[in-house]
């Protein structure tokens, strides 16, 4: 497997987290939604970043890799890159929550997320989703 095959499955499988994302927020399983919108935000940054060569720090939010490329990127997408930041950053940070709750309160997460909470969440990792598949598609030349 080389580099472009793993970007390629990497935003194969960010538009699977989306779906999901999107049916978890249609069956009001918020907190899934959020969850898989975390999901879909990861594997979809990196697809661009396997797709430059880039490795990138083995965790969930690679917000700070992002900085590695910004020279790298198309203006269209460059000029978002604040936002995709903190979205990746938001979202990573919900992750655990999203599917466990706060273990230490007996707080499970079906009451830490609600619905605006998931639409927030899917909006924005759907956002994300669409400039990194752009990219995937204008430097592979489509998969």
């Amino acid at each position: 497997m080389n580099t472009r095959d793993m970007a390629v499955d990497y935003i194969k499988r960010g538009r699977r987290c989306l779906t999901e994302a999107e049916n978890a927020y249609n069956d009001a399983d918020y907190p899934m939604a959020v969850r898989r919108s975390q999901e879909c935000v990861e594997m979809s940054l990196k697809s661009i970043l396997r797709a430059l060569g880039i490795e990138y720090p083995r965790k969930h939010d690679v917000s700070d890799a992002l900085d590695l490329i910004k020279a790298n990127l198309p203006e269209w997408f460059s000029a978002r890159i604040y936002e995709v930041k903190e979205t990746s950053r938001d979202l990573a940070r919900k992750r655990g929550p999203a599917m466990y709750g706060y273990e230490a309160e007996l707080k499970p997460s079906s009451s830490i997320f609600d619905e605006e909470d998931a639409a927030k969440a899917v909006n924005s990792a759907k956002k994300v989703f669409e400039l990194c598949n752009r990219f995937i598609l204008e430097v592979l030349g489509g998969y």
